[in-house]
C-alpha cells in the first residue's frame, strides 16, 4: 500500500512548468542583452570560459531538487502491516454514465468531469464504508468491486472516460442489475446505489430494475447530470474539441437531461433524485439521506503500519543542491589546453 501522508504539498508541483517558463524567458533575455552589446558571437568570444552546458546542468539540478523536496514534504509512505478490523458502515455502489452525451458542457467543464469531481468529494467524506464503482453506456461493467480502500477508489475514478465502454447508449437498467448482483448475497438495510447520468437515450427498463433493487434492501439514488435545455455534444479527437456531433440531416445534436425518468427511477428504488449544478452535484443531500441508513458491521483488511520514505527524497534533493552550488559555470581548465586542430 502506497500513499502520501501530506498530499496537499503535491500541489506545489504546478510550479514546475512556471519555473521552466521563467528559465526560458531569462535565457531569451540574456541573448537579447548580449545582442545589445554587439554581435552575439563577438560578445561570447569575450567570455570563452563560460559553459552553456554547465548552465543548463545547474538549472536541471535545481529543478530536480525542487521536485524531490516537494515529494519529500508530501512524505511518501509504504504500508507494511495489514490487519483484519471490524468496522460499521454502509455498502455503496456508484454507477457513472460514460456515454458520449456526458461530454456535453452544460456543466463545467463537462458532465462527466463534474460527475467524477462529485464522486471524489463523496469518497473524501466516507468513513468506515465500502464503495464500489460501475461504468455504463450501452452496457455496464464493474470498474471497482466493493472496497474500503479509498485511495484505490480515487485511483480507479481517475481512469474513467467515455472510451472505457465500447457500446454507446444509456443502459441504466443494466447498471442497476449489475450493482444489485455486486452486493453480498445476504440482504441488508445498509446498501445504496448512486447513479450519475443525464438519463438520455434510456434503453431498458430501469424502473423495474430499481424496484427489484428496493426489494433486496438497496436504495437507489439518481443524480441528474446536465440541464433540461440541453447542450451540444462535442467531438473530441486527440484531446482537442473538433466540432459537435450531428444527425443524418447535418443538424447539431443537442443532449438534454431526462429528469422525469431519473425521478421515476429514484421513486421506484425508494431513494432520492437530485440535480447537479456547477457548484456541486447534490452529494451533500445524498450523504445526509445515507446517514439515516442502518450501519452494518463487517471485517476489512486495512494497513495499520506505514513506513516513511521522505528521507530518500530529502537526501537526493540535498545532494542535487550541493552539486548545483559547487558546480561552476566556467569551463574546466583542462579543456582550454585541448586543441584538436593543433599541428
Amino acid at each position: 500500500m502506497f500513499r502520501f501522508e501530506n498530499s496537499l504539498f503535491l500541489w506545489a508541483l504546478i510550479l514546475v512548468p512556471v519555473i521552466i517558463l521563467l528559465h526560458f524567458l531569462y535565457s531569451k533575455w540574456q541573448v537579447k542583452a548580449k545582442n545589445k552589446l554587439g554581435v552575439l558571437s563577438s560578445v561570447e568570444a569575450l567570455m570563452p570560459n563560460q559553459s552553456k552546458l554547465k548552465q543548463r546542468l545547474k538549472f536541471y539540478l535545481f529543478l530536480f531538487a525542487f521536485i524531490l523536496l516537494v515529494i519529500g514534504l508530501a512524505n511518501p509512505q509504504i504500508g507494511t502491516k495489514q490487519e483484519d478490523v471490524k468496522m460499521e458502515g454502509l455498502e455503496l455502489m456508484v454507477a457513472i454514465d460514460v456515454s458520449n452525451s456526458m461530454l456535453a458542457e452544460d456543466l463545467s467543464p463537462n458532465r462527466l468531469t463534474a460527475a467524477k469531481l462529485a464522486m471524489e468529494r463523496l469518497i473524501e467524506r466516507l468513513k468506515n464504508d465500502k464503495i464500489g464503482m460501475i461504468v455504463f453506456a450501452g452496457e455496464a461493467y464493474i470498474q471497482l468491486p466493493l472496497t474500503s480502500d479509498y485511495s484505490a477508489a480515487k485511483l480507479f475514478l481517475q481512469t474513467i472516460n467515455t472510451n472505457i465502454v465500447p457500446t454507446q447508449g444509456t443502459a441504466i437498467g443494466a447498471a442497476i442489475n449489475l450493482a444489485t448482483e455486486s452486493f453480498p448475497e445476504e440482504e441488508s438495510a445498509n446498501r445504496a446505489l448512486i447513479i450519475l447520468t443525464d438519463g438520455e437515450n434510456h434503453e431498458d427498463d430501469a424502473i423495474a430494475a430499481a424496484e427489484e433493487a428496493r426489494k433486496k434492501g438497496i436504495k437507489v439514488f439518481t443524480v441528474g447530470m446536465g440541464s433540461p435545455s440541453g447542450s451540444p455534444i462535442p467531438i473530441i479527437k486527440g484531446g482537442q474539441k473538433n466540432g459537435y456531433r450531428q444527425d443524418n440531416d447535418g443538424n447539431t445534436v443537442v443532449s438534454s437531461l431526462n429528469e422525469e425518468m431519473l425521478k421515476e427511477i429514484a421513486f421506484a428504488g425508494n431513494g432520492q433524485y437530485v440535480r447537479a449544478t456547477n457548484s456541486g452535484a447534490g452529494i451533500p443531500q445524498i450523504i445526509e439521506e445515507l446517514s439515516s441508513l442502518e450501519k452494518k458491521e463487517f471485517e476489512s483488511k486495512i494497513f495499520t503500519d506505514f513506513e516513511d520514505r521522505y528521507q530518500l527524497f530529502f537526501g537526493l534533493a540535498f545532494l542535487f543542491i550541493l552539486i548545483e552550488v559547487i558546480l561552476s559555470e566556467r569551463k574546466p581548465k583542462w579543456i582550454e589546453k585541448v586543441n584538436l586542430f593543433e599541428d
